[in-house]
């Protein structure tokens, strides 16, 4: 590993620590949460949700005043032409200061640098600055009931008829897709490719006007109480031709761009993980300070935090094979294998931590932090699915990366 900060990158984090000693502060004052756990832990159903992602929104209009909102696009589209190197730097002066989220992560992260690499001048224009600004937000309709894990499975069919595609099918575990007025859908033109054995082909990419007719989004309730994850269905729902993105046929090609996207921003969550358990330990001397004279508590600190030391090397090490135009694998799938595994380590620790304060949700008298901490206990079971299963990843590692012989 030879990943090193150079003097451009230093500069980079002064300016961004400069503009959040400046605007932070004063934006958390104007926008404080309001008791539902953090900015990340709405309440039951989706009036918390609302409240959280209105806050969201407000904190990315900020950044982008400072070209702070999407860092790695072009300076053209708003951007900073951020490099490798410097979204790590990003990423850790973000959870150092522990800011709020963002309102289209979705759109930021893998939508948008997808319009703008595979967009018409047209789509650009129309839908570039939407996402910058949180104008609306955005979803990422993928999965379906047959296609979770085998994304080339998917059977939503859409039918060119004159200048639209008429879609009939259903996704499912679309994040916020009921408080989306934008998609991005992957469908399938051509309805032979999965019976002559060619699932990867015949697959297109559409942006998808979710207030259109024929579109039914109905939200699932997830263990924590909450509703993020959504089922869509599709009934003869027209979308315009000129809402493709790329050519008809070519939606792998698009997916594998933002999966990319979203396996590298996943494993780059590691980095903010100290934060968290510097914020638990903290916050345990404050309520329940005998805990951390427990032996096996403190081994459990100290084992978490080797881990997160040990996961960020690994991060850093791909990011140097990135900077060196070499294939960052296997370390990105084994990243998320460590982000899912320390996620629920520390929700679970932070828990215990807590003692009784750790059984208070949302809503009890005597609640700390709002009771995020209990909510981020059952909440976080879903790392073990999002972003790519567990399940699959292993036996991705084990057969491409360890080569281990088949029975």
């Amino acid at each position: 590993m030879d990943f090193a900060y150079t003097a451009e990158d230093e500069a980079f984090r002064a300016e961004l620590t400069e503009w959040l000693d400046e605007n932070l502060e004063k934006f958390l004052a104007e926008h404080p949460h309001e008791g539902d756990g953090g900015d990340d832990a709405a309440g039951p159903g989706s009036g918390g949700i609302i409240a959280a992602m209105e806050r969201r929104r407000a904190w990315q209009r900020k950044l982008n005043e400072g070209r702070w909102a999407a860092i790695s696009w072009p300076e053209e589209w708003g951007g900073r032409a951020a490099t490798v190197t410097q979204n790590v730097v990003y990423s850790e002066t973000m959870a150092r200061y522990r800011t709020p989220g963002i309102y289209n992560a979705n759109g930021l992260w893998q939508i948008g640098p997808m319009i703008i690499r595979w967009g018409t001048d047209e789509q650009k224009q129309r839908w570039i600055p939407n996402i910058l600004n949180a104008d609306d937000h955005w979803c990422q309709g993928f999965s379906e009931p047959q296609a979770g894990s085998d994304l080339a499975n998917l059977r939503t069919l859409a039918i060119r008829d004159g200048d639209d595609y008429v879609l009939n099918g259903q996704k499912i575990w679309i994040s916020s897709a009921h408080i989306a007025k934008w998609g991005l859908f992957l469908v399938r033109t051509d309805p032979a490719a999965i019976a002559e054995g060619r699932k990867h082909e015949g697959i297109t990419a559409l942006i998808i006007d979710m207030e259109a007719p024929g579109i039914d989004v109905r939200p699932i309730r997830d263990i924590a109480g909450e509703e993020m994850f959504c089922e869509v269905f599709f009934d003869n729902a027209r979308v315009p031709v000129d809402y493709r993105l790329g050519g008809e046929g070519e939606g792998w090609l698009v997916a594998m761009g933002t999966l990319g996207s979203e396996r590298v921003g996943t494993a780059g969550l590691a980095i903010g993980m100290r934060a968290d358990l510097d914020a638990m330990i903290n916050l345990a001397k404050a309520v329940n300070p005998a805990a951390l004279d427990d032996p096996e508590i403190r081994q459990r600190i100290a084992r978490a935090h080797t881990d997160i030391e040990y996961t960020k090397l690994l991060n850093y090490r791909a990011l140097s094979k990135i900077l060196r135009n070499e294939k960052n694998w296997p370390e990105v799938p084994l990243a998320k294998l460590q982000w899912s595994h320390l996620a629920q380590t520390l929700a679970e620790l932070a828990v215990d931590l807590l003692g009784p304060y750790g059984m208070m949700a949302k809503g009890a008298p005597d609640a700390v932090d709002g009771g995020a901490w209990n909510r981020l206990y059952v909440f976080q079971r879903y790392t073990s699915i999002g972003a790519g299963t567990t399940e699959v990843q292993k036996n991705i590692i084990a057969d491409k990366a360890i080569k281990l012989p088949r029975k």
